[in-house]
Formats: C-alpha cells, structure tokens, sequence
C-alpha cells in the first residue's frame, strides 16, 4: 500500500512538472494578466500579489521543463512540413515576408506616433511620424523589387536603388538631428508606464539584436538591395534605443539621473545619427563602386 502511495506522488509530482500543453497555453496569458495587474495595481506585500508570483513561477519552470520538446517539435515542423521548409530554402520569400513585416509594423507604428502627436501635441510624436512613413516607403521600394525579381537577377537596378536608399537616410538623418537638438534644448521627454516601458525595452532589444544578425547573415547574398533592407532595419533599430532611453530615464529617473540624461541623451543623440549617416554613405560610395565595376565588365565583355 505504501510504495503504491508512492507511486502516486511520483504521478502526481511528473504531472505538475509536465501538464498537457492545452493547460500551459490556459495558463500563460492568466499568469501575464495577473501578474501585471499585480505589478500595476498591488503592493508586493499583498496575498494576492504573491499568489500572482507563485503562479508566474509556476509557469516558468514549466515552459522550462518543455524547452528540449518544444525544440524536438519546431525541428520537426521544419524539416516535415512543406511551406516551413519554403520558407528556410527560399530566400527571395524569407526577404518578401520580412518587408512586408517591417513595412505594416512601419505603417503601424507610425500611425501610432501620429496619434501621440495629436494626443500630447508635441512636434516630437510628429517627426517621429514622418521618419517612420519614411522608412515604410524606402522598404515599399524595394518591396516592389524583390517581389519582381531573384537577388542579383537586375545587378544595375539593385545598386541604384540602394544608392538612393543611402541618399535618403542621409536626408532623413540630418532632419532627425535637428529634431532631437529642439528635444535637448527644450528639455522635452516623455513619461510611459512601467510595465508599457519594459516591454518597450525588450521589444526594441530584440529587434536590435535581430536586425545585426539579419545584415550579417545576408551579406553572402552580395544583393544591394537585401543589404539596404538589413540596413535599413539595423538604422531605425539605432532610433528606437534612442527613444527608449529617454522614455527610461524619464519612467525609471531620480533627480540625479534625469541630470545625467541630460549629458547622456545629447552623446547618445550624436552617436546614432552619426552611426546612421555613416551606414547611408557606405552604402552610397559601395554603390558607386559597384557600378563602375559592373560597367567595366561591361565595356570587356
């Protein structure tokens, strides 16, 4: 009787550890909506609060526990399931899917600042939305392209495309320049939620870290205008940090820290926008480059 108690525990203990998926998918999104309103609304001394930490832990570990299944299963997806293995062997479709990402979240986005702008009627929100239509229109441009034709297939058209793609990031860089000079000399920030400001902060570090992968990753493509999408997202990446450390220093600041921003937002101001015109002029004098070499291959064949 008492090993077949035991038993018993050891089913129970194995169940806990490992429920069916349908009971982690119930619990993920309750133990985020508890645990926000928690962290929102409660003190962390409260019984309710801690049940809240209890729970979210619980589902940590158990969304730990499934890792190596999870993994095995998108292993499996990938190599049995037709359009997954499309979507990796096609690289022309994998480029397709992330401009037409990139470009809703832009149209997004940028609706988004428009509205801030109307809401706070601030000329930040504005220029925000303005270099956001920017970079939609630059990734609708070479959108228009890859859709028509395999990298490298229109060498000359790709190169002159990504040309004009460095000229106007130097436009649209020197104009965010004067923006963030008028947000450092009148002393202009924003204040966000805690919680809106976190998720802020790991959205935009992901996408950082993605977008130096992305332009590393399709380097070997040697295709101008793959290179300028990559480009384009590692720039409007840069941007993002730059707001997201004023909305930090804002959410999170003491007396002492709002000070240091005022000498850490002017450097950090200079450093993305000098990084972004000095990616756009690479990319204009690589483009020159190339076509001289193509036309010279030209005039020998």
């Amino acid at each position: 009787m008492e090993e077949k108690k035991k038993i018993n525990w050891k089913k129970i203990g194995i169940s806990l550890l490992y429920p069916h998926i349908a009971v982690i998918i119930c619990l993920l999104p309750i133990s985020i909506a508890f645990l926000t309103f928690s962290l929102i609304n409660l003190g962390s001394e409260s019984i309710i609060a801690i049940i809240s930490y209890l729970i979210a832990f619980y589902v940590l570990v158990v969304v730990c526990a499934k890792i190596p299944n999870i993994i095995k299963f998108f292993k499996k997806v990938k190599t049995e399931n037709e359009y997954v293995k499309r979507y990796f062997n096609d690289v022309r479709l994998r480029m397709n899917i992330s401009l037409y990402g990139s470009l809703i979240w832009n149209i997004a986005f940028a609706i988004l600042q428009l509205g801030l702008g109307f809401y706070h009627k601030s000329f930040w929100f504005y220029s925000m939305f303005a270099y956001y239509v920017m970079l939609g229109v630059m990734r609708f441009f070479l959108l228009i392209h890859t859709r028509k034709y395999e990298a490298n297939e229109q060498t000359e058209i790709e190169i002159k495309k990504s040309i004009l793609c460095g000229w106007l990031l130097i436009f649209m860089n020197l104009a965010l320049a004067v923006i963030v000079f008028f947000m450092v000399y009148f002393d202009k920030t924003f204040y966000h939620h805690m919680i809106t400001t976190i998720a802020m902060a790991a959205y935009t570090f992901f996408t950082f870290s993605f977008a130096i992968v992305n332009l590393i990753r399709y380097r070997k493509y040697k295709s101008p205008v793959y290179s300028s999408a990559k480009t384009i997202s590692l720039i409007a990446g840069s941007v993002s940090m730059l707001t997201l450390e004023t909305t930090m220093l804002t959410t999170f600041g003491t007396e002492e820290s709002v000070m240091l921003g005022k000498i850490l937002l002017p450097l950090t101001g200079v450093a993305v926008i000098g990084f972004a015109i000095t990616m756009a002029i690479i990319m204009i004098v690589k483009g020159n480059r190339q076509r001289k070499e193509l036309k010279s291959q030209i005039i020998k064949n």
